[in-house]
């Protein structure tokens, strides 16, 4: 446990090296990561400006979720969403045998040492605006709080679930970089209220891609919605990240060399 304890932590170390070494660049980085993940709180604010809602929803309330999925990009992101990028190029250039003669295990190198400290600004942004959007709701209860952090966690291991498949299909579907694109699309229904959609797409993005973990069960925690189904759903989640790095693990057994 030390062993990766001290890799991951020389992993963060540098990572911000290299970001003061190239100060300009972190900086210009994290301007575009602030500002392309603005997109979604400017589109619900000209929605409401217009006269238009979520149902069930106030301005403030949806910029708070949005906030929450933003927060949440930025730690993945920052954490462990480099892991399908790096992945991609190990297979497609048949690199991995030098991570997999590494004495710790490959999925636990990858994500160490794609840690990303340009995703901080994105977590800030973030923030922001869940500043903004909390101070105009109503003081949640301290149960509501450890059920939102309780939903957030949560979230966060989807997420990992869901780069790591992405990440286990490159080693058959090789430099194909409508991957991360492929993942964007699912995971931006996170931006919104679960309950705009269908029935049927409600349960798909609740129990088999579990993406309202990310932003909308927490949310509706922190405004006193929070009940038993959303605590069921956990179930799924969790069963959704053994998944992921069951694949992933497998997917790397069967890796041959260049090209997967």
């Amino acid at each position: 446990m030390k062993k990766y304890l001290r890799l991951y932590r020389q992993s963060i170390r540098i990572s911000f090296a290299a970001a003061m070494s190239y100060r300009a660049n972190f900086i210009l980085q994290s301007l575009i990561m602030i500002l392309s993940n603005s997109l979604f709180p400017l589109i619900t604010l000209l929605i409401y400006k217009t006269g238009a809602s979520f149902p069930g929803w106030s301005l403030y309330e949806v910029l708070l979720l949005q906030s929450i999925f933003t927060i949440s990009s930025g730690f993945a992101n920052m954490l462990f969403s480099g892991v399908v990028w790096v992945t991609m190029d190990h297979v497609k250039e048949g690199t991995l045998e030098i991570v997999l003669i590494k004495p710790v295990k490959c999925l636990f190198y990858l994500v160490a040492t794609t840690f990303s400290v340009e995703n901080v600004a994105v977590v800030v942004g973030g923030v922001i605006v869940f500043i903004i959007a909390y101070s105009n709701i109503s003081a949640p209860s301290l149960i509501s709080w450890l059920a939102a952090i309780v939903f957030f966690l949560i979230g966060l291991l989807v997420m990992l679930a869901l780069n790591l498949l992405m990440s286990a299909t490159s080693f058959k579907w090789v430099a194909n970089t409508r991957i991360p694109e492929m993942f964007t699309s699912v995971l931006n229904f996170g931006n919104y209220p679960s309950k705009i959609f269908p029935k049927s797409l409600q349960a798909v993005i609740t129990f088999i891609l579990p993406v309202t973990m990310v932003s909308c069960f927490p949310a509706e925690a922190l405004l006193g919605r929070a009940d038993g189904f959303m605590f069921l759903a956990i179930l799924p989640c969790i069963l959704f990240l053994i998944i992921g790095i069951c694949i992933y693990e497998h997917m790397v057994t069967l890796y041959e060399g260049v090209g997967g």
